[in-house]
C-alpha cells in the first residue's frame, strides 16, 4: 500500500516527526530561514496528501483548487491568515494549528517586550557598547515604570490572559477589550473589561494581541494613536497588519504617543531601511512570540500529530473548520 505523502514547507529537527516517519512519506524544504519558492510549493501540494507550513506561507485558493490529494494543513503557528479557510473547507480540506502550546512562550515575549520599551534596554545596551558611557547622570536613559500603571489587552485569547497574569505581579491596573467579555479573567485577575475608545484613552502600555480579521486590519490607525496619551506605550506582538505603520510612524515623531515595541510588521522580513527602525523610541524584534527551543519543538511535534490524525481518520488535537470531520 502507497504510503501517504507529506510535505513540510521549513526545515524541522527530525526528532519532531517521529510521529509522521512511521507511516508516511515525508519529506521537507531543507532551508530553516529561506522561504520555500512559490513554484516549489505549488508543485508539492500537487502530489501531497498532508502540508505541514508555516505563517509564511500563501495556501490560497489557487493553490488549495489545485492539489487533489490535499486532506489536511497543520499551520506550525496559533494564527492561519495566511489560509483561505473557506476554500480548504469547501474542498473537505482540514485546517489545523498549535494553540494553547505557546501562549505562556509568547505571554513572556511580550511582556519582554513591554519592560525593554519602557526602560529602553536596546538603547542603553547599544549606548555601552558604541562607548558613549562617559559619566553617570539622574536622567541618564531614564525610562518609563512599569508597576502600579494601567496596561490595556487588545485581545482577551489565552495569550491575553496570560499576558494580564504576568501584569498582576507589576500590581497593574488591568483593562481589556475582546469581541466577547472574559467573566473567568474579571474573577481570577480582576481585569475591567473596556470599550476600545476607552482602553486606548486609559492605557499606559497599549498591547495588541488581537487576531488578524477584516475587522482588526489597520484597527491601530492615525485617529486611534492621536486619543492614546502622549506617556502611552504600544506594543504589538499579533500581526503586522492590525496597524497602519505610516500612522504609528508619524504618532512617534510628533510626540503623540511615547514609544512603540513591535514583534510583527506589515511586510516581513523588513529592511534596515524601514522607517520605524531609524527611531529611537521604536524596539523591534523579528516576529519572535513563541521562538524558545521548547516551545518550537512542541509546536512541530503537535502539528505532526494533527497531519498523522487526519490521514489516519482520528480527530486531530486542534483544528480550525471541525465541520470538515462530520
Amino acid at each position: 500500500m502507497k504510503k501517504p505523502y507529506v510535505f513540510i514547507t521549513r526545515r524541522l529537527p527530525e526528532e519532531t516527526l517521529g510521529n509522521l516517519q512511521e507511516f508516511a512519506d515525508v519529506r521537507m524544504w531543507p532551508y530553516e530561514e529561506e522561504p520555500i519558492p512559490r513554484e516549489t510549493l505549488l508543485k508539492e501540494a500537487k502530489r501531497a496528501d498532508g502540508l505541514l507550513t508555516m505563517l509564511s506561507d500563501k495556501i490560497d485558493a489557487e493553490l488549495l483548487t489545485n492539489a487533489p490529494h490535499l486532506k489536511v494543513v497543520a499551520n506550525l503557528a496559533v494564527g492561519y491568515d495566511n489560509i483561505d479557510v473557506d476554500k480548504a473547507t469547501s474542498r473537505g480540506i482540514a485546517i489545523c494549528n498549535t494553540p494553547d502550546v505557546l501562549s505562556d512562550t509568547t505571554a513572556d515575549l511580550t511582556f519582554a517586550l513591554l519592560m525593554a520599551t519602557a526602560r529602553r534596554l536596546i538603547e542603553s545596551a547599544e549606548y555601552v557598547k558604541g562607548g558613549h558611557w562617559k559619566n553617570w547622570g539622574p536622567l541618564l536613559l531614564a525610562g518609563t515604570d512599569i508597576h502600579h500603571k494601567t496596561i490595556g489587552i487588545i485581545g482577551m485569547g489565552r495569550i491575553g490572559r496570560a499576558v494580564a497574569k504576568r501584569a498582576t505581579g507589576f500590581e497593574m491596573e488591568i483593562l481589556y477589550h475582546n469581541r466577547s467579555r472574559n467573566e473567568e479573567v474579571e474573577q481570577e485577575l480582576g481585569a475591567a473589561y473596556c470599550s476600545f475608545d476607552e482602553i486606548v484613552e486609559r492605557s499606559d502600555f497599549l498591547v495588541c494581541l488581537a487576531p488578524l480579521t477584516a475587522q482588526t486590519r489597520g484597527m491601530f490607525n492615525e485617529q486611534v494613536f492621536k486619543k492614546m496619551k502622549p506617556s502611552a506605550i504600544f506594543v504589538n506582538a499579533s500581526r503586522g497588519d492590525v496597524v497602519d505603520e505610516q500612522a504609528l510612524y508619524h504618532a512617534l515623531t510628533n510626540g503623540e504617543i511615547k514609544a512603540a515595541g513591535l514583534d510583527v510588521f506589515q511586510n516581513e522580513p523588513i529592511g534596515a531601511d524601514h522607517p520605524l527602525l531609524s527611531l529611537p523610541n521604536v524596539v523591534a524584534i523579528p516576529h519572535i512570540g513563541s521562538a524558545s527551543v521548547e516551545t518550537r519543538m512542541v509546536m512541530a511535534e503537535l502539528a505532526g500529530r494533527n497531519i498523522a490524525n487526519v490521514l489516519t481518520g482520528n480527530k486531530p488535537e486542534a483544528i480550525v473548520n471541525e465541520k470538515v470531520l462530520s
